[in-house]
């Protein structure tokens, strides 16, 4: 019998919960650790469409990377998003779990997905914070080599790597040859990675005046969107769940998108 306890002990050695920043919220959020678990639904966010998945799919629980509950909640009531998708969850017996920033930094996490994904080799963690029970470095922000081209060139393979309906970027005036990934917001690290020689950074929610600096300081810089830089971690987490349980159902949500559009 597989229970939630279980599954937070694959997510803890997937990405063990020290590695996680002091705001972060991270683990069990809502339900028990004695629930007995058939089906896993896994999705990025834990928000209405995936709860409503959830519900229609029989879930016992579904695994995110972004909490539950980020913020204090003062109450839980109908009158919120947080509030119905809590109330709704425990309705139905679904627990909720997460492994945030825990998993940004781990290795194998969202950022190394993220080089994967994008095609880098020589991948390695920038200005690491420590090492793992296995001796390998962790930390937030990842580097990694790909063959010279122009900039032009890289961001139609960002666009096509990750699904992108359009990207923002600032010209360094660089080929690209060093990139630096960062899934999420992770763009206050652009010195980190010129520092690391890198000439490209990918990442999401950059601010205006970030892309200024970045055009100051020569560096390619480009915002892929939050969702699309770090939902390729869904399939680390449905695969290292489906392996450590064979014999319970774990699927990739299939409804979460973006709820970003572009005209």
């Amino acid at each position: 019998m597989t229970t939630v306890a279980d599954i937070l002990d694959v997510l803890e050695a997937l990405a063990p919960t020290g590695m996680k920043m002091d705001w972060d919220n991270v683990g069990l959020l809502c339900g028990s650790r004695k629930k007995e678990v058939e089906q896993v639904l896994v999705a990025l966010d834990p928000f209405e469409d995936v709860c409503d998945e959830a519900v229609e799919w029989g879930a016992d629980v579904i695994v995110t990377h972004h909490p539950l509950i980020f913020r204090p909640v003062a109450n839980v009531t109908d009158e919120t998003s947080v509030g119905r998708i809590i109330e709704r969850l425990c309705s139905a017996g679904i627990c909720a779990v997460n492994a945030h920033t825990n998993l940004d930094c781990a290795p194998g996490g969202v950022n190394d997905e993220l080089a994967a994904v994008l095609g880098l080799h020589d991948v390695a963690v920038l200005q690491p914070s420590g090492t793992d029970a296995q001796g390998r470095p962790w930390g937030l922000l990842r580097g990694g080599e790909t063959d010279e081209q122009p900039l032009a060139e890289f961001l139609q393979t960002v666009k096509r790597a990750l699904g992108c309906p359009g990207l923002r970027y600032v010209d360094g005036g660089k080929p690209v040859r060093r990139v630096a990934v960062g899934g999420g917001s992770c763009a206050d690290g652009m010195h980190e990675a010129l520092e690391a020689g890198c000439d490209t950074f990918v990442t999401a929610d950059v601010r205006y005046n970030q892309f200024w600096d970045a055009h100051d300081l020569g560096l390619n810089l480009i915002d892929a969107g939050h969702f699309y830089t770090e939902n390729p971690v869904t399939r680390v987490l449905a695969d290292a769940l489906a392996r450590a349980f064979p014999d319970i159902s774990v699927k990739i949500s299939e409804t979460h998108t973006d709820c970003m559009k572009y005209a």
